[in-house]
């Protein structure tokens, strides 16, 4: 199974990203082995969704990180920190 997910630091960033392991991804982020993330954390995961497969996760990564898909966000799910 294949994982999206948005993660939110206290400074209300986000960070959208994909894994297949989500725990120890959000473990990287928080002990600082995620360049993007890097120091700017905790990181608290604040939606996530599984698929079957990459391509399909891959998909709706590409639509979070658009305009539409930041604009769903900021009205669905920003701010649950």
């Amino acid at each position: 199974m294949f994982f999206i997910y948005i993660l939110q630091n206290k400074k209300e960033q986000i960070y959208i990203g994909q894994t297949n392991n989500l725990d120890n991804r959000l473990y990287r982020h928080n002990n600082n082995e995620s360049k993007y993330t890097k120091n700017k954390g905790p990181w608290n995961i604040i939606y996530s969704k599984g698929f079957d497969t990459r391509a399909e996760v891959m998909k709706e990564e590409k639509f979070l990180k658009s305009g539409k898909g930041r604009e769903w966000i900021k009205n669905n799910i920003k701010n649950r920190c």
